[in-house]
């Protein structure tokens, strides 16, 4: 039986509120058993995460107030104009030769070793992601053919090959959207999607991180899933209490992707927990350590917003801006654990609202 996306939207922006709820879950799992000796949180912590979440539900309120009585056209010339197959079967193309480059400049596979997955980061496999991602979500949300998704399972083979899930599991999330709102997918087939990408999840982490040459302890892959929602919520814990500590680092080296070495994460762990390493502080956490509980606040309220203005659109005239809420809703669900610290994802963001300005018109309705 296919489903009625029209009764019951699952990737919704409203989506995000119940995998936050679910993250929180899987991290007091994991505070029960003091996986790897967790504690769990202060109760002030989770009162910022409601607050936070209930402020990213205002920005949908808003932003349904201000598509209230519109509509919402596309210049489907000007898409067409830009985004013509030969182009973007050409980008993905460029994408996965891209990422066997870096591959091959690395000498071997990050996802099994702890000091190239150190290097695997690059300025080519970040143009290799930046690259590949739209393109392949463009090429299947706008010329729909089955031969396209060998060229998906290729890239996703490669980015698994790095060692980094977040990249991983933005390209399958994402596609998997994608397909969502181009294919009335069964209820089953989607049920299995959503397995195979929670397995996906749990190997590539767990092979990634039993790979590190340095790592002493040992978890299997359902714990280490677990610890990492609590070991997160606990670093979280950690920024609520050190509000505006980085003064605006985060921020500034997060900007400064392109041109600085730096891992924004660094400082998270530096601020939060005093070692820099890589550190992820959930979706709250990097607003709360540059500027504090209001500065948090308005950033949920602005992703509300834009998320819901994109999602509306896409519902309305579909085309490119269904691969362009995919994107954007995938890293937003991986946001949840590692916040927003990603220059690629912001450019992500940037690229779709030009794009939507660029072809698309909302005027109120009955207006010429």
């Amino acid at each position: 039986m296919a489903m009625d996306y029209k009764k019951y939207d699952i990737f919704s922006p409203m989506v995000v509120v119940l995998l936050v709820i679910v993250y929180l879950i899987s991290s007091q799992i994991a505070f029960h058993y003091h996986l790897h000796k967790l504690i769990g949180v202060d109760l002030y912590t989770i009162g910022v995460i409601f607050l936070g979440i209930i402020f990213y539900i205002i920005g949908i309120v808003l932003s349904n107030y201000f598509l209230k009585n519109k509509e919402i056209t596309i210049n489907t010339e000007k898409i067409d104009k830009i985004f013509s197959k030969r182009l973007v079967l050409s980008l993905v193309i460029i994408g996965i030769l891209l990422q066997i480059a870096n591959l091959i400049y690395l000498g071997g596979i990050p996802l099994f070793s702890g000091y190239l997955k150190a290097r695997a980061a690059t300025k080519i496999w970040l143009l290799s992601y930046l690259i590949f991602l739209p393109s392949i979500n463009i090429l299947i949300a706008k010329y729909d053919n089955k031969k396209y998704y060998l060229l998906f399972l290729l890239g996703l083979l490669l980015f698994v090959a790095t060692g980094y899930r977040t990249t991983a599991m933005a390209i399958v999330i994402s596609v998997l959207i994608t397909s969502y709102y181009t294919k009335d997918l069964p209820w089953k087939y989607l049920a299995l999607s959503i397995i195979a990408i929670l397995i996906l999840l749990a190997a590539v982490g767990y092979i990634a991180v039993m790979s590190i040459e340095w790592q002493t302890w040992s978890s299997t892959p359902i714990e280490l899933l677990f610890y990492r929602a609590g070991y997160t919520l606990q670093v979280l814990d950690h920024a609520v209490f050190r509000q505006g500590s980085t003064h605006g680092q985060l921020l500034y080296n997060t900007l400064m992707g392109f041109f600085k070495s730096s891992d924004p994460r660094v400082i998270v762990g530096s601020a939060t927990i005093g070692k820099a390493h890589s550190t992820t502080s959930t979706i709250f956490g990097p607003a709360l350590l540059d500027f504090g509980l209001y500065a948090m606040l308005l950033q949920m309220t602005i992703l509300g917003f834009i998320m819901n203005l994109i999602y509306k659109v896409q519902i309305s005239v579909k085309n490119i801006f269904i691969g362009l809420y995919a994107i954007l809703m995938a890293h937003l669900i991986i946001w949840i654990e590692t916040g927003p610290t990603d220059l690629v994802v912001l450019l992500f963001y940037l690229i779709s609202i030009i794009i939507l300005i660029y072809a698309v018109t909302i005027k109120k309705e009955g207006t010429e």
